[in-house]
């Protein structure tokens, strides 16, 4: 009964736990950024590419 007590009582773990949460969190942050930044730079080389001229 004492071991179970003291395993339910550790928090040694939790802060690795909660590095893991905001870590996930940031990346698919970024991920999600990332995806709306390069459509945004594809549609600007494309209206690069329009407007050059062409052979």
């Amino acid at each position: 009964m004492r071991l179970l007590k003291a395993y339910l009582t550790d928090r040694r773990g939790a802060t690795a736990v909660e590095y893991g949460l905001i870590a996930a969190i940031i990346c698919t942050a970024l991920i999600a950024g990332l995806g709306a930044f390069t459509g945004s730079l594809q549609n600007v080389f494309n209206v690069i590419i329009d407007t050059l001229p062409g052979d």
